[in-house]
Parts: structure tokens; sequence; C-alpha cells
């Protein structure tokens, strides 16, 4: 690190470091500090001890607030046109998902709103949602395709996800999810849109992605055609990730684990065979809970097993317009320890480092370390676990991305 680069320390926080010390999930440090100099922490430790190199820097004073990494937010669908109130309110009335999507609502509906939708209308909404996230200390988030459904919708989505990336403080990842639905031009002959998905979309998008992603799922795809976009993806070197076992069990979380899937999302029907494999593999369990709740299932998903067996637990929005208009990541974790079971600190450390781990950045970003890179949030709380236990009302957030104040003030 360059000696000229800024020094700044982060003194008399509560500090969250995400890096468990024993029972201590979160691997707290009261009366702490972080020593952060460019784009970089440097040093994290109490206050007490902090080296004499840094005695003179700059202090940044946190009088006993929180301090914890920025918020990860592994599973979104944040570009799209339109909205589905319709279909919210066909839902509430007691139409199901499946019967919605069938009758040519659900995902196609949104398919149709943004094939319309030019890619500056989709930019600026999509960077509204993306600002309101960013106020609310996510400092990383991945966004999915998925609701073009053509090579050139697919690619117009995936452009305004690289102008997102550019243009916001936020560190934007890009995933292709091509196969998220089978478009109308398509309905009776699936097989071929899957020879698009592989043989042409996943070509032109792989300079543009980070991952290939899927729905397996009954009205969606099936396993075989699951498969085949899954090695697809891995042909031209992306990491691949599943949506399985939302709605049905057909085996795809199985499936992604045998192929070294680095997340499996969703999973409310997952078995314990399934929880071995993702186990064996390493894979992540992306919990979902928006959707569970906005779609009123009552299958959950089997987190006692997912735990026993020691699969990493991440949490997201998966915020898009059908199934979970989910913009709190808070909110979100809230979910995952009151619908779902995980205790509260499972719940924080799935929206910091296991969301890292779900997105393969748990090397430079989700915990406060030495080298990591200076993502933090400082928060007007006490302690870290009131951010999970609010419900909309949430403690003002400082958000620092790679050093640098980008949302809220510090004072």
């Amino acid at each position: 690190m360059s000696l000229d680069l800024p020094i700044h320390v982060y003194a008399n926080f509560t500090v969250a470091t995400m890096v468990p010390r024993g029972s201590d999930s979160l691997g707290l440090i009261p009366a702490g500090a972080v020593v952060v100099q460019g784009n970089r922490i440097e040093w994290v430790g109490a206050l007490s001890d902090l080296p004499l190199d840094y005695r003179t820097a700059e202090r940044l004073e946190g009088r006993g607030r929180v301090l914890t990494p920025g918020l990860i937010d592994c599973h979104t669908h944040l570009v799209f046109g339109g909205q589905r109130i319709e279909d919210w309110r066909k839902r509430l009335e007691g139409v199901s998902y499946q019967e919605i999507a069938r009758a040519g609502g659900g995902i196609l509906s949104t398919v149709r709103a943004t094939r319309e939708a030019s890619a500056e209308a989709l930019y600026e909404a999509a960077a509204d949602r993306l600002k309101r996230m960013l106020a609310g200390g996510v400092t990383t988030i991945e966004i999915k395709t998925g609701y073009g459904l053509d090579l050139e919708n697919e690619l117009k989505q995936l452009q305004v996800i690289q102008r997102l990336a550019r243009q916001s403080p936020a560190n934007v990842i890009p995933t292709l999810l091509a196969a998220h639905a089978v478009p109308p031009e398509y309905r009776e002959r699936p097989g071929d849109y899957v020879d698009l998905v592989c043989n042409e979309i996943i070509p032109a998008a792989a300079p543009h992605c980070v991952a290939v992603d899927a729905f397996c799922e009954s009205i969606a795809f099936d396993l075989a055609q699951t498969e085949r976009v899954l090695r697809t993806g891995l042909e031209y070197g992306k990491q691949i990730k599943l949506h399985a076992e939302q709605l049905s069990r057909l085996g795809g979380a199985r499936l992604a684990a045998r192929l070294g899937a680095v997340s499996v999302d969703h999973l409310e029907y997952l078995d314990e065979a399934g929880v071995r494999e993702l186990a064996a593999a390493g894979t992540v369990a992306v919990l979902l809970p928006g959707a569970y709740y906005f779609l009123r299932e009552t299958q959950r998903p089997p987190v006692d097993q997912l735990r026993a067996h020691g699969v990493p637990l991440a949490v997201a929005t998966d915020f898009n317009p059908g199934s979970s208009p989910l913009g709190s990541l808070l909110l979100a974790a809230n979910m995952a320890a009151t619908l779902f079971g995980l205790t509260p600190g499972e719940a924080l450390q799935g929206i910091t480092i296991e969301a890292a781990r779900a997105l393969q950045l748990d090397s430079s970003l989700g915990s406060l370390q030495s080298g990591k890179r200076a993502d933090l949030v400082c928060w007007d709380c006490t302690h870290p676990l009131e951010l999970i236990y609010g419900i909309g009302a949430y403690p003002n957030a400082a958000v620092i991305k790679d050093g640098r104040l980008v949302a809220g003030q510090l004072s």
C-alpha cells in the first residue's frame, strides 16, 4: 500500500468483524477500531491496542455506535420493466403462482414490459432502486437478467447492469439468467429455446457476466434442460448458480451441487439427500424469505438440516416485481430469522460473509479483516443485532465503499 494514501481510524465503535470467535458468531470488539488506508482495511482490533503508527491519523469517532462490513445482497432481479400488482391481487384471491404463470402472467408479463422498455428507462428505474439499497447499507449486489428471454433483450439487460456498475458506487455483479422461463414464442418448443440459450445467448453474454443461472422448476426448465444450460455456462468459464426446489422437488439442487455450483437458491423443497450433496460440494444455500412471504408459501427450507450438515447459509432479498418486491436486505434478514428459524447472528452472517461466499468474493469482502476492501457501514445503534431485530425503522447508516463515504453522514 502506498504510504501517501490517506489513513483513517474508525475509533470507539462496537465492531462486528463477522469473524467468529468461539461462541461469538459476530466477532464483536467493544470499544474497537478499524484502520483504513485508501480502499483497504489495514488493521482491526481493540482501540487500546491501536499500533503507534496509527495514533496520529485522522479519527472518526464512533461513540459506541456499531460498525459492520458493507451488506451484500447476493440474489436480485433489479432490472425490469412494469410491475405485477395484478398478479399479486389474483394470488390474494387464491390463484396459485403456477396457475398465473401458465395463463401468461408471472414472469412472462414482466418479460413483455421489459422488452418494450428502452435501455434508458430500465436504467433510470434500476438506478433509483439501487440508490435506495445503497443508502440501506448494501455495498455489493448481484443483479440477474432473465426478463429479456431473447438475445437482444438479455444483452439489453446486461448493458443496463454494466452501466449501473460503472455509475453507482456499489459493487455490481452481473449474472445471466436467460433460462428463467420459456418465452411465449417458444411455448410449444422449449427445447428450441434451450438451443438458443446455449448456442447464442450464453456465447454472446459470456464477456459481460460473471455467472450463469437457471430456474429448474415445473413451470420453467426440467433437469435435462437445466443441466445443458449449466454445463454450457461452465464451458464458457462462468460460475454457475441455480433457482431450485422452490415450488417442488425436482432434484435441481443435487444436480447443481454435482456440477460445482457456487450457490443454490430458494430450497423450500430440498430433501436431506440434497442437503448432503450441497455440503459435500461446498455450495452455499441462499435463502429468500421475501418470496416465501409474498407468495404465502408454507413449506420452509430445511434450515435445521442445512445447519447440521454445515452448509453455508446466505440470505438475499430476491428483489423482483412478481414474487419478492422487497427492497430491504435488513428486512430479508429479519424474515430469515422469524420465518425460517435462523439465529439473529446467522441472519447477519447471511447478509455479510456468507453472502460474499455465495458470490465467491469472501476473500475480499464480507468481514472486517486486514487486507479486505474498506466496505463499512456505521449504524446509529449500540448492538449489531438491532439491525436484525427492527422492522421498517432502521438505524441511520453512514455507508463507506472502498474507503469513501457514499451515503449518509459521519458525525
